[in-house]
């Protein structure tokens, strides 16, 4: 009987948004994978978790498939973590799913801490439609990606590291307009969490006067649709001339 995979999130800051049912998973499963081993060895150890750990990070995934599908397909239950939030989500992950999809091994992922999540909600726009857009490409195709995302009319989400902040906020203002709203969220969960929000132009400046330290989301409004643009304009026009629509 083939075994089992479990995706295991765990905190992006604050060991307490560890859930109880997270913890009692690793406790049980045969073994951990996990991005790791010394990053996740202090959050087994704080939560009395004797499992044993595998490295399974974005160097060796392609080279340990074989050897992990094998322990699943004899019957393995195994669970996979990352340095901190969901696997997958711009985090090694993906090939393992997908080759245990296509080998008929069920998965399980777990609800649970994710950085992007909280710095969405946190920036005050628009949350019902968006688009996760991960880390940009650092040189190659980055300047296609962000001509592509010209029209994006969804809030877009990005993680950046604090080295490359400023030069990305740059290139948005220049791509999207430096009157776009935006904001920027660091050390999601921890305690020197902040949130600044502004015009891209504003937080250039910002940032500009204060090195920002820590993991990094950036959260941009999309595109004003056009009728919106242009009832805006009519309604400005009505304004000035005081015109008044007839019932």
């Amino acid at each position: 009987m083939a075994g089992k995979l479990y995706i295991v999130p765990t905190p992006v800051g604050n060991l307490e948004d560890m859930s109880v049912r997270a913890v009692n998973v690793l406790k049980s499963v045969d073994a951990v994978l996990a991005e790791d081993t010394r990053t996740s060895g202090v959050l087994m150890k704080h939560f009395g978790i004797a499992t044993p750990m595998h490295s399974h990070h974005k160097f060796n995934e392609h080279d340990a498939l074989p050897a992990v599908m094998a322990q699943l397909e004899g019957g393995k239950t195994l669970a996979l973590i990352s340095d901190a939030g969901t696997p997958a989500i711009s985090d090694p992950g993906f090939l393992l799913v997908r080759e245990c999809r296509r080998q008929g091994i069920e998965v399980e992922t777990l609800p649970g801490p994710t950085a992007f999540v909280p710095a969405l909600v946190n920036s005050g726009l628009p949350c019902e439609r968006f688009c996760f857009e991960g880390f940009l490409p650092q040189k190659k195709g980055r300047a296609s990606k962000l001509a592509a995302l010209c029209d994006e009319q969804r809030t877009m989400i990005f993680y950046e590291s604090p080295m490359r902040l400023l030069k990305t906020l740059q290139q948005f203002a220049e791509t999207f307009g430096a009157d776009r709203e935006a904001s920027v969220s660091r050390e999601i969960s921890k305690v020197h969490n902040t949130t600044h929000n502004g015009t891209l132009q504003e937080l250039v400046d910002y940032f500009t006067l204060n090195q920002p330290r820590g993991e990094i989301v950036i959260v941009v409004a999309g595109k004003e649709p056009e009728a919106t643009v242009k009832v805006d304009k009519y309604a400005k026009f009505k304004n000035k001339f005081k015109i008044e629509d007839s019932e």
